[in-house]
């Protein structure tokens, strides 16, 4: 074997989605990487090779240097060559369905970014602080009258941040039930509990369909939304995005779209992800409850440690745009590279102890919101959510027990708890 490649059977646990729900398995895989081949190709028919970036630095590294690594010259997410090409026959020839934030390089991206920008800095979130108490006080209510059972993402983590995202989106509360359905369809092709045929092993072609359909409601929807905010415009982000202007001319219909989708998905799906570890951390590690309840000023290093934990976007993909070295690699201009952000949050070199969940780390240097330009925009509403709610939940939460397994969803993209069982009682 090529002294560069990674195992065959740790390159296939990389690339298959149902991997990614059976955690030991994938942080094995992971750990191997890490402490054997940090930067290995993963050579698997039927993929295209890769770069397995698993160190928290290269992770930085690349993060930083946007010149060197693009998001956009090829997928911006690890799919299979059948499934790209049937990509590419929906689009033109394009790799990526739509164009986000996250598919975009400068100057675009950062003309894109900016238009939104302001909507997501700590400044402008703290007038929605009232609002979200308002939110997270109605959930931690609603959760109290669940009989002292439930499953614990579907009854809180999901609704939760959903509520609030919609709003500041300007999507209709009766909508929201739509909007989750849309969200686990396009971050769950591969599970049969979300994507939209519910098939457990869809082909490259039904893959590739089915994502594009998810699209296409998405685009309908919104079409209607952008309308409206052009004739009657409100202080929400519909109307800044219906409204934008970028080079002098109004947003394409595939960048409006695109855009909504990002703030849409990417702004409740990856916080809900995170409650729901938090809740699990609070059943597996029952020391935490005590400790946050004598102490709630330990509340934002729960949630850390919480997104440190869960990492909802288990990668996006580079490409190098010239040729390079990296830890001793010689990395050719337009190769690709998986940053795994998964692996990188559980570096031993970074995280002392990281499989063990730790509200006294000093600095905890996650990247699970990225690095450098692309940094997730909706960082600072996700951490004041998770805070207030449990903030409102720990007074009241006398005891917590699992009463089944965690189960995670089947995805190597964006993933999270699909089930969480839960006892619990609370005043």
């Amino acid at each position: 074997m090529n002294s560069e490649n990674l195992p065959l059977d740790v390159a296939q646990t990389l690339v298959d989605p149902k991997a990614y729900a059976d955690m030991q398995k994938v942080h094995t895989a992971f750990s191997w990487a890490r402490a054997k081949n940090p930067l290995g190709r993963a050579v698997v028919e039927g993929w295209d090779p890769f770069w397995a970036v698993t160190k928290h630095a290269d992770v930085m590294y690349i993060g930083r240097n946007n010149d060197l690594f693009h998001n956009a010259d090829r997928a911006t997410v690890l799919m299979d060559q059948a499934t790209l090409d049937q990509i590419r026959s929906i689009t033109g020839g394009d790799p990526n369905l739509v164009r986000s934030l996250v598919q975009l390089d400068d100057p675009d991206h950062r003309k894109m970014r900016a238009l939104t920008q302001a909507w997501f800095m700590p400044a402008n979130i703290a007038k929605l602080e009232d609002n979200i108490r308002e939110i997270a006080q109605s959930e931690v209510e609603a959760m109290a009258t669940l009989g002292g059972e439930c499953d614990f993402i579907n009854k809180v983590a999901l609704g939760y941040p959903l509520r609030i995202v919609m709003e500041i989106l300007g999507v209709p509360r009766e909508d929201e039930p739509r909007m989750l359905r849309l969200t686990q369809e396009i971050f769950g092709p591969e599970d049969p509990d979300m994507n939209r045929n519910k098939q457990d092993a869809p082909t490259a072609e039904q893959r590739a369909s089915m994502l594009n359909a998810v699209v296409e409601d998405f685009g309908a929807y919104f079409k209607s939304i952008t309308e409206n905010r052009r004739a009657n415009p409100r202080n929400d982000v519909a109307t800044v995005l219906a409204n934008a202007v970028l080079d002098g001319e109004p947003l394409s219909d595939r960048y409006l779209t695109s855009y909504y989708m990002i703030i849409a998905t990417a702004g409740h799906d990856t916080t809900s992800s995170t409650i729901g570890t938090a809740m699990w951390a609070l059943c597996a590690f029952p020391e935490l409850l005590s400790q946050l309840k004598a102490d709630l000023s330990l509340v934002p290093a729960f949630i850390d440690e919480a997104v440190r934990w869960a990492t909802p976007v288990r990668h996006f993909m580079r490409t190098a745009t010239a040729d390079t070295e990296l830890r001793g690699r010689r990395i050719a201009k337009g190769d690709w590279l998986m940053l795994c952000y998964w692996s990188a949050n559980r570096d031993e070199e970074v995280f002392d102890k990281p499989f063990e969940f730790r509200l006294d780390r000093k600095s905890n240097k996650q990247i699970a919101f990225g690095y450098g330009r692309h940094m997730c925009l909706g960082m600072h509403l996700a951490r004041l959510e998770m805070k207030r709610l449990f903030e409102e939940m720990l007074p009241r939460l006398e005891s917590v027990e699992a009463t089944g397994p965690m189960e995670l969803v089947a995805a190597n993209f964006v993933g999270g708890p699909k089930r969480l069982p839960i006892r619990f009682r609370m005043t």
